[in-house]
């Protein structure tokens, strides 16, 4: 979806500040965020790409002013509620008031731990051939989709060239919406610096991105 957090390319907000030695968790809060939030995509309430969608929506002014966890904290509570797992009641008190909403995979428990610390494969087997080869110039699609996408805004409507063939893999922008894998082809593009950003790119800059084939044509 085109929003505050695609980022790349936009002007006037500095450089980014590595935090030297910086920790996993800044407060012991975090953890129990990220903890929640695996518990529950463990347990089928939710995917990645679902959770990828919640933080986009949120307010351009929250997301600037918000950190990265209490962006995963408030896209998650928003998520909760909308899909029905959690009531307005329940949050304002701080604890459950009704009986829980079943999950496809049933309750979390400690023996499920092992489970979701090691990430699944998103790669899947492919329902066609590829569209497109190694070295094939293609061009990205300019697209303003309304929900999740992997193709960032500054690379939109550019030519480039088929770099690699990574395999099939669930497509982002259907499993955001509970629309399924919908696997497609996954390819690395290579672009010139001056086509993305024009004659002030580096001299020799190379820019490669991870397109998946609805996002592409043949030039």
């Amino acid at each position: 979806m085109d929003g505050i957090h695609d980022m790349g390319g936009m002007d006037g907000f500095g450089k980014v500040e590595a935090e030297p030695n910086e920790p996993t968790f800044h407060e012991q809060w975090e953890g129990r965020v990220m903890a929640m939030v695996r518990a529950l995509g463990a347990n089928g309430g939710l995917n990645i790409d679902m959770q990828r969608f919640s933080r986009e929506s949120l307010p351009p002014v929250v997301y600037l002013e918000s950190s990265y966890y209490q962006k995963w904290f408030l896209a998650f509570e928003q998520t909760l509620l909308t899909r029905g797992l959690v009531g307005a009641d329940e949050i304002d008190k701080g604890h459950a008031l009704h009986a829980g909403a079943a999950l496809p995979r049933g309750p979390f428990e400690l023996k499920d731990v092992a489970r979701i610390m090691t990430r699944g494969s998103f790669g899947r087997e492919p329902r066609s051939k590829a569209a497109f080869g190694v070295g094939d110039r293609v061009r990205t699609k300019n697209i303003h989709p309304a929900t999740h996408t992997r193709l960032p805004r500054y690379a939109r409507g550019k030519t480039g060239v088929v770099e690699r063939i990574n395999g099939c893999h669930v497509f982002p922008d259907t499993n955001a919406v509970g629309q399924g894998d919908h696997p497609q082809w996954l390819y690395t593009v290579v672009f010139d610096g001056a086509e993305l950003w024009g004659p002030d790119a580096a001299p020799g800059l190379k820019v490669s991105i991870e397109a998946f084939e609805p996002y592409v044509e043949k030039v």
